[in-house]
């Protein structure tokens, strides 16, 4: 047998011997493949030698053989160890499924993150929507102050316009509204503040009070 066979056979007894589970030999190749670094076959004919000497049990099921480790070299366990033993294997499994449920958690988060904008081009878009209502505020201010006599078709058309600019102007004031309580999440300092830094000035500023539709 060369070093290297000699080398996998006692990888492979400490491994069984460790573990102390069954494993069919391709489970024992695909977990030591890169320790030990035999074949699928070499690892065969290795189990089989370990089998026939004694040192592993083996079982055979169908066509497929189990190995194990000789459970006669272990202590006897009692019953208040294996209590114990269970009590400790609950708590861990505890454990991993509340770490396994707070990375799920993390993970949405962070898809949450990546996909949302960054403060820069949230304030980007509070500008461009400011600067469009401030634009349906000076057409609303016009159509109110004209003095002109119109007919009763184009005071109905006047009319669904404003009903469609008021209904706009809520919209786009809600958007900026989330954007803004969006940002304050991150953002050290009050809302007042961030909206004098960033430029942003609101319907209360100007006194402007949104119209019944």
């Amino acid at each position: 047998m060369s070093k290297k066979d000699s080398s996998g056979v006692a990888q492979i007894l400490a491994y069984l011997n460790e573990k102390n589970r069954p494993y069919s030999a391709q489970d024992v190749f695909t977990n030591l493949q890169k320790q030990c670094g035999l074949g699928k076959t070499a690892v065969v004919k290795v189990m089989d030698q370990l089998a026939q000497e004694g040192k592993i049990k083996e079982k055979v099921y169908g066509k497929q053989k189990i190995y194990f480790a000789d459970q006669s070299q272990f202590a006897d366990v009692s019953d208040a160890e294996l209590k114990k033993m269970d009590s400790r294997i609950a708590e861990i499994s505890t454990e991993v499924q509340t770490i396994s449920q707070s990375c799920r958690q993390l993970d949405t988060e962070l898809k949450e993150l990546n996909s949302s904008l960054t403060t820069a081009e949230m304030k980007a878009q509070i500008q461009e929507l400011q600067a469009e209502c401030s634009g349906y505020r000076e057409r609303l201010d016009k159509i109110k102050s004209t003095t002109n006599h119109v007919t009763p078709e184009e005071r109905e058309k006047v009319s669904k316009e404003r009903e469609i600019y008021v209904k706009e102007w809520r919209k786009r004031k809600r958007m900026v509204s989330d954007m803004v309580g969006a940002i304050l999440e991150g953002y050290p300092k009050s809302k007042k503040q961030f909206l004098e830094e960033a430029g942003i000035e609101t319907d209360e500023d100007h006194k402007v009070t949104m119209p019944n539709i």
